[in-house]
């Protein structure tokens, strides 16, 4: 049972200053911005800005700083510009919704 819950929480880490690091499988282009559950290690987020010119990343920095109750500049794209897989780290987070996702 513990590593079934290690594979669920390979998508998230906390580091020792107490930051939050996502690996995000992002889904750009969708009506409205969401988790949707877990994709190959991954947390699924679709995105409701499409892929141009950093649009859909920017909407995935302000969704996560909202959820996480930081300023935008807390979150920080720390991998994967141009891919779908991204890596998000969120400083000083206020809230942890990220307990919740993937469930």
């Amino acid at each position: 049972m513990a590593s079934s819950s290690a594979e669920d929480s390979r998508w998230r880490r906390v580091d020792a200053d107490g930051s939050v690091t996502l690996t995000i499988h992002a889904q750009p282009g969708s009506k409205r911005t969401e988790v949707a559950g877990l994709h190959g290690g991954a947390l699924k987020i679709r995105v409701a800005s499409p892929p141009v010119e950093g649009k859909a990343n920017e909407e995935l920095r302000r969704f996560l700083a909202e959820a996480f109750g930081v300023p935008l500049r807390n979150v920080v794209l720390a991998r994967g510009e141009t891919s779908r897989r991204k890596t998000l780290r969120i400083a000083a987070p206020a809230a942890r919704p990220d307990r919740v996702w993937g469930r």
